[in-house]
């Protein structure tokens, strides 16, 4: 706080002396004109205008950020201390001039600002490149501190939390065979990059040993969470959940068996639906665990799937709160709702993967994506990238960011505190060129070796 006052106050006065010259002038022009004496013209016009311009001007100086601080401490400070040292030695006799000169020399070396100039970016390189070494993208230093100071940790379920890897598990048709309808479903969903159409192609090749025919497609029309409607020989194709059944107007009962429903429709007639289930990731189950050991206070999880199936993965895995049945739409809004309800200084982290997911990533303050089998889209509108597609690696990112900002915090207390320390003593008397060195290179080094910590990722 003195070296604050001490380096502000000489700026403050500097600041204002112009506006001092110019009311002087212009009280001088006023009490000449109008015959008034000096006392009258200083306390009626010259005071008035005066007072607001130095009040404010130290309020300016003594409310600034810690950025406009550390600028006035290492740049303005250093100067107007070296200046009014010599200035000093000058008026004081008894002084020999090699004294106050040597003194004025110490005070400019350790002023310099290397220490933190060089090790607090290199700190946010080091930690994201250490990151990068095990697989997590990060793409700036800005979302590495954010995600450092995460409390609330959503995730989408398909290709998240779960493996995305679809598996048919039963086909129930009505009016027609199962390989009729398996077929129709797999050739509707062809044009899509969802994981259930994938799983659907993979499931008619395995039973009948062809191909998917895509050159049956005459158009082709998909609903983000609900499915697609497609023509293929001429006939109108409906394949999606209950949500698309419900926008075309076909009358659909759900299944028995637990899991992903999808329902078929030919021109507005019901045929049947096939069952689809997802399997969880082998790490998903750690990822929660370790998250909670991070000091992560609310694992969520956002689904399009039924309320039974979300229930299921919730308990099975251990989070704090889940939402089914929940449109690409829904996911913004609740995740809009969980910013707005997080601690003070706190941000909420997103985990998605599809393109369904890239409004949700943008949307939340830090955007996580599996980069592997995650969309383009998703990749691109996220801050972090999961190379290697594990949850477990959420976990991963925030000890490295929560690493790297320590590190960082001690980089800046530990240069700042030894210069102001060496300052002291130079003010005394005791502190040598030697030591002042020390305070800048030495400091400098050493807060570069710290920082080369955030490289090292257990």
């Amino acid at each position: 706080l003195l070296a604050h006052i001490t380096f502000n106050i000489p700026y403050v006065i500097l600041s204002v002396m112009p506006r001092v010259q110019q009311m002087s002038i212009a009280t001088y022009e006023a009490s000449r004109d109008l015959g008034a004496g000096p006392v009258y013209s200083f306390f009626k016009i010259l005071l008035p205008e005066l007072v607001p311009g130095i009040i404010s001007g130290f309020f300016m100086a003594f409310t600034m950020s810690m950025d406009d601080f550390v600028i006035t401490y290492f740049t303005k400070g250093a100067g107007v201390n070296t200046l009014s040292t010599m200035i000093y030695g000058q008026i004081r006799k008894g002084i020999k001039p090699e004294m106050y000169a040597l003194s004025t020399l110490i005070f400019l070396v350790v002023s310099c600002p290397c220490a933190l100039v060089i090790s607090v970016p290199l700190s946010f390189f080091a930690g994201i490149g250490g990151a990068s070494s095990k697989g997590v993208l990060i793409k700036g230093g800005n979302y590495l501190e954010a995600l450092s100071k995460a409390d609330t940790v959503v995730f989408d379920k398909t290709g998240t939390l779960t493996k995305g890897v679809f598996s048919v598990v039963a086909v129930h048709p009505e009016g027609i065979t199962e390989e009729e309808l398996l077929e129709l479903a797999a050739i509707a969903e062809s044009f899509s990059d969802h994981p259930i159409s994938k799983s659907l192609a993979d499931e008619y090749k395995a039973r009948t040993r062809k191909r998917v025919d895509k050159g049956r497609v005459e158009s082709f029309e998909e609903f983000a969470g609900e499915g697609v409607v497609t023509i293929v020989d001429g006939k109108k194709l409906q394949c999606g959940n209950r949500r698309l059944m419900e926008r075309v107007g076909v009358k659909w009962h759900e299944c028995h068996l637990h899991g992903t429903t999808v329902h078929i429709a030919i021109d507005g007639r019901y045929e049947g639906h096939i069952v689809i289930a997802d399997v969880e990731k082998d790490d998903a189950k750690d990822a929660i665990k370790a998250l909670k050991n991070q000091g992560v206070a609310r694992t969520v999880m956002l689904t399009g799937d039924k309320q039974d199936i979300a229930s299921d993965v919730a308990a099975d895995l251990g989070l704090d709160k889940y939402y089914a049945e929940m449109m690409p739409e829904d996911k913004v809004h609740k995740v809009e709702e969980l910013i707005a309800t997080k601690g003070e200084g706190k941000t909420v982290a997103f985990v998605g993967d599809g393109i369904n997911d890239a409004p949700v990533l943008s949307r939340s303050d830090v955007g996580i994506a599996m980069g592997s089998m995650g969309s383009a889209a998703a990749v691109e509108a996220a801050d972090i990238v999961l190379m290697n597609d594990k949850p477990s690696d959420v976990a991963l990112a925030i000890r490295i960011a929560k690493k790297t900002m320590r590190i960082i915090y001690e980089n800046i207390w530990f240069s700042i505190g030894i210069k102001v320390l060496v300052l002291i003593l130079a003010a005394f008397g005791i502190a040598n060129m030697w030591l002042a060195i020390f305070a800048d290179v030495g400091v400098c080094m050493l807060a570069i070796l710290n920082a080369m910590r955030a490289l090292r990722i257990r």
